[in-house]
């Protein structure tokens, strides 16, 4: 089978059977823009010598852009009638991973205002997915429950398989997957974790919002406290991984963690596509091609930090 319909097929799993509106193939949005939030640039940890305010690691474009998608950058000093206007102009929003307060950086605030625009607008049948990735994750969990339910885990820079909850995968994120990676996931170390604080089972368990809205997918553990690291909502498609999938075939750092095996690569893939699929469901659109055109990432040129750096690449905004 030729990698076209490989690719067709992932995208066609993925839009069926859904607790959404259906959409034919002449519905699809087959040039789905998706905004990636930016956030401050505090760590100098993260970016000894940064050449912006705030930033988005490169990888997550790349990411995107893999699967068939554009991306524009919302930057957040913005007002929240500017980012109004930018929800109705794109087909879903991926929230990186970072280091920022998530309830009062301006990383937070920006989230907050999406979350409750596309909530009110898949509400009103208006499909609009949301992703979110590692300090994303955490910070969809923030938006849900009102709260930081965070805790300390030991799984900085470590690689872990997936243990995936029964019935899984057949989710609407893994069960498009091909069966050997849902093996590879479930049994090889290759999805990279980079954070210390996760969203333990238990906590979980006990919050009625959090348990109301999202569907547990896969877990792991540290050894001593087990925490969530898949979650779909029921409801709505928003999507959260709190490991990184982006990572395997776009960041080179030389740490524990850091997976590039064919597996890994493609667990990237396709989770990426599924989250463009869900993109493609969106009809959302820039009033005019000069607007579009004005907005896309390419206008900005990423600034290469280093072999050694967290983030191979960096865009930088003021």
């Amino acid at each position: 089978m030729c990698r076209q319909v490989v690719v067709f097929a992932v995208f066609a799993a993925s839009i069926c059977g859904l607790p959404f509106p259906a959409l034919c193939s002449a519905d699809l949005n087959y040039k789905p823009i998706i905004g990636i939030l930016a956030q401050e640039n505090l760590d100098l940890e993260f970016d000894p010598h940064p050449q912006g305010s705030s930033y988005i690691p490169a990888s997550y474009v790349k990411y995107l852009e893999s699967a068939g998608a554009r991306v524009i950058p919302i930057r957040i000093n913005g007002t929240e009638e500017d980012y109004t206007k930018i929800f109705y102009q794109i087909n879903g929003l991926l929230l990186p991973g970072g280091n920022v307060d998530l309830q009062k950086s301006q990383y937070s605030r920006v989230a907050k205002i999406f979350y409750e625009l596309a909530i009110k607008a898949n509400d009103a049948l208006d499909y609009f997915p949301i992703w979110g990735t590692c300090q994303g994750f955490q910070q969809l969990t923030v938006l849900t429950s009102n709260k930081n339910l965070l805790t300390l885990t030991n799984s900085m820079a470590v690689a872990l398989p997936l243990t995936f909850v029964p019935g899984a995968q057949n989710s609407r994120l893994f069960k498009s997957f091909p069966k050997d990676l849902l093996l590879s996931l479930s049994e090889e170390n290759i999805t990279s974790n980079f954070h210390i604080w996760s969203l333990s089972v238990q906590n979980y368990t006990r919050n009625s919002k959090l348990k109301r809205f999202y569907k547990v997918l896969t877990t792991n553990t540290d050894g001593k406290k087990e925490f969530i690291s898949t979650m779909e909502a029921y409801r709505y498609p928003f999507y959260a991984v709190q490991w990184h999938p982006e990572k395997s075939p776009f960041e080179w750092i030389n740490k524990p963690g850091m997976i590039h095996s064919i597996s890994s690569i493609r667990a990237s893939f396709y989770t990426a596509s599924f989250f463009v699929s869900e993109a493609m469901k969106s009809q959302h659109h820039f009033l005019t091609p000069e607007e579009e055109e004005k907005a896309l990432i390419y206008n900005f040129i990423p600034v290469f930090k280093g072999l050694n750096s967290i983030f191979i690449q960096y865009y930088y905004f003021d």
